[in-house]
């Protein structure tokens, strides 16, 4: 085994090309297929330029959010329609028909996904308002949220979790709540009710 012992490594004066190990391209280029090189422990990589291939990106992501109070129905699960896209990154998401995030062709795997609701009902005590994840179209889980001392005019409750999902999975956000009178909704003000996921880099 040789050993090269330098400082700098730079392409040849008048060239775009320098070759370590492989055939000419326009980048410079360490090893061939197969090879492994090694950064012994204690070394630090220092970038100030552009790395591409390392890792991964957080993608398909999106999140969305409501433009107006969401009208719900008092003791029945109903399918909250976030219609407001913060960001969405891979068109997973629908703000517009079907308000579902779907896995894009070729994604499947881990997603983090995450929810929020605030619902009140017009002044009256909200009793319980249940947030509920279905997945291709039935509940897949839920979390709950109570008012024990009958005495709450509004009511959080959130779900997050990672959840494996296939390439053309879908995901929607429900909520069933119990209302003393009035017309309950889902609150938009200030980011308080949203839907979002990300794909989980592996």
């Amino acid at each position: 085994m040789s050993k090269l012992e330098t400082n700098t490594i730079d392409t040849v004066s008048g060239t775009s090309t320098l070759q370590v190990g492989s055939t000419n391209t326009s980048t410079i280029t360490l090893g061939v297929s197969g090879d492994t090189i090694n950064v012994p422990s204690g070394v630090t990589i220092a970038n100030s330029g552009t790395a591409t291939g390392f890792g991964g990106n957080n993608t398909p992501a999106f999140l969305a959010n409501l433009s107006g109070n969401f009208t719900l129905t008092d003791q029945s699960a109903v399918k909250v329609q976030f219609n407001n896209e913060i960001f969405d990154v891979g068109s997973c998401y629908d703000p517009s028909s079907n308000y579902r995030f779907t896995v894009p062709s070729g994604e499947g795997g881990k997603y983090f996904v995450y929810t929020q609701l605030v619902v009140s009902a017009s002044g009256s005590v909200v009793h319980r308002s249940d947030v509920k994840i279905y997945k291709n179209g039935s509940e897949f889980t839920s979390s709950v949220g109570f008012d024990s001392n009958n005495t709450q005019f509004a009511v959080w409750c959130s779900w997050s979790g990672v959840i494996v999902l296939n390439a053309s999975d879908y995901l929607e956000v429900y909520n069933y709540n119990d209302v003393s009178s009035g017309t309950p909704v889902a609150r938009s003000s200030s980011m308080q009710s949203i839907f979002g996921a990300y794909k989980i880099i592996e």
